[in-house]
């Protein structure tokens, strides 16, 4: 058995792609490398072409409830498969809040599986967070309320039961959070059709096409892909500039962005929201939990042309977009924000993430608090592995500012600066973030560290800190 290995040199802004082999011992738990490179992408044959079905758009969330139970959900071209679902709903209907807005709901627990959903990114106290203690019975429910305050931009809600992760977001429990604020809106972003949520994801399914969860302790990699629920799905869009919410909601694959054309992407924003100066940049990185804001302009393509969203990784083609005729010739503004610097780090704090399951050399205990963190004090928290990486690092209750990367990459990327809370970490790196713990609800509160490669967090690569 072998792992690919894939390192990213960026210069000028462009990611080229570098793929080493690495010799590893026969074991089920290496058998398969996550950025899966395709086959026939480096023999020079062309992808495999599929018929292409309309993408899915999941409906805004109403209601006051949030149920979980098995679904035979339409996956395109005809096929339907036995899925596991939000509100019979695969991904899961999308949660819009606007800033200062109230958030309520029931998780209702129709699995066979104790089970609780966090919210991904949400500045909540710790009753809301979705901590794994809170986990709920088969046939219970575990009420929600929380106010929304914090800047606009794209989160997601999954559940988190310990050791059970990764089985419940990849047989399909995931949806799209949405944040609005006043900032957002006065910058006049493509909106309505022009706006477009992207959860993109890996998957394998069964003989008889239902979705199938076979993890190891490398990571999941699934065989195929989805986008919004949709296999080889294609999208029909205007002559316009677009706007492109994605969000990398596999297991444990990392993704490499493109678009066929060669044409940039407008990154205006990551995990908190808008960056300060939006960057040009043609290919973009995401490990999984992280999300990019993009925008990308379809004007200059000639109609009945179609551009493809590419990973370039695998190879695969993930999403065709089909130009129309219509030409809606109006120009975004050059995006910018405003960001507060953390600065002056009282203390630093080190984690190594060792192995698939320990972090500090420790296994998660759901009891034990592993370290303390005073509230509204600025802390430096420096990441380094053992070995066996990726490990996207996510902090849960606050968001962080990524400081440096030393060693294996030894650089940050654009899609890192401003506010973020999942981080990659590659083997050979040490990566610093600057953390503060300042949303009053926080306090008193205990949160995860963990990495989000979901078989690693299932197997005790997690933490508990508590918010002083």
């Amino acid at each position: 058995m072998k792992r690919r290995k894939f390192v990213i040199n960026v210069s000028m802004g462009v990611a080229a792609l570098e793929l080493g082999l690495l010799a590893s011992c026969a074991t089920d738990t290496l058998e398969e490398e996550l950025l899966d490179y395709s086959l026939s992408a480096r023999k020079g044959k062309p992808p495999k072409v599929s018929p292409r079905n309309p993408l899915k758009i999941p409906n805004l969330f109403s209601g006051n409830q949030l149920k979980a139970a098995t679904h035979n959900a339409d996956i395109g071209g005809g096929k339907s498969s036995s899925v596991w679902a939000f509100n019979d709903s695969f991904p899961g209907p999308t949660i819009e809040v606007s800033r200062g807005g109230n958030f309520q709901t029931s998780f209702v627990n129709n699995l066979q599986d104790e089970s609780i959903v966090h919210w991904h990114g949400m500045l909540v106290n710790h009753q809301n967070d979705g901590h794994p203690k809170f986990a709920v019975a088969p046939g219970n429910k575990y009420d929600y309320n929380f106010t929304v305050n914090q800047r606009a931009t794209l989160n997601w809600y999954h559940p988190h039961p310990h050791g059970k992760t990764g089985e419940q977001v990849n047989m399909g429990l995931a949806g799209a959070f949405i944040i609005r604020d006043e900032e957002e809106q006065a910058k006049q972003l493509p909106a309505g059709d022009y706006e477009i949520p992207l959860i993109i994801r890996d998957a394998t399914f069964n003989r008889a096409g239902d979705i199938e969860y076979k993890p190891r302790s490398g990571g999941f990699a699934g065989k195929t892909f989805l986008v919004n629920g949709t296999t080889d799905p294609f999208i029909e869009v205007d002559r316009a500039v677009y706007r492109l919410r994605l969000l990398n909601g596999s297991n444990a694959r990392i993704f490499s962005f493109n678009l066929s054309n060669n044409d940039p992407f407008r990154l205006i924003g990551n995990d908190g929201g808008f960056l300060e100066n939006e960057v040009s940049i043609n290919n973009i990185v995401a490990s999984p939990a992280e999300r990019m804001d993009l925008l990308v302009d379809f004007r200059n393509v000639a109609a009945g042309e179609s551009v493809m969203l590419r990973d370039e990784f695998s190879g695969w083609e993930l999403l065709e977009f089909k130009v129309g005729n219509k030409l809606v010739n109006s120009d975004v503004p050059f995006v910018i924000s405003s960001i507060s610097k953390l600065e002056n780090p009282v203390r630093q704090r080190n984690f190594s993430f060792d192995g698939m399951s320990k972090i500090n050399g420790q296994l998660y205990e759901m009891d034990r608090i592993d370290w303390e963190v005073p509230f509204n004090e600025t802390e430096e928290w420096i990441f380094t592995t053992n070995g066996n990486a990726p490990h996207p690092v996510h902090i849960h209750g606050a968001y962080f500012q990524v400081q440096s990367r030393e060693g294996g990459r030894n650089q940050l990327f654009p899609w890192e600066n401003g506010w973020k809370d999942t981080v990659l970490l590659e083997d050979g790196e040490t990566v610093r973030v600057r953390i503060k713990f300042d949303t009053p609800e926080t306090q008193g509160g205990t949160y995860l560290m963990h990495c989000h490669k979901l078989e690693h967090e299932d197997m005790g690569m997690m933490a508990n800190f508590k918010v002083l």
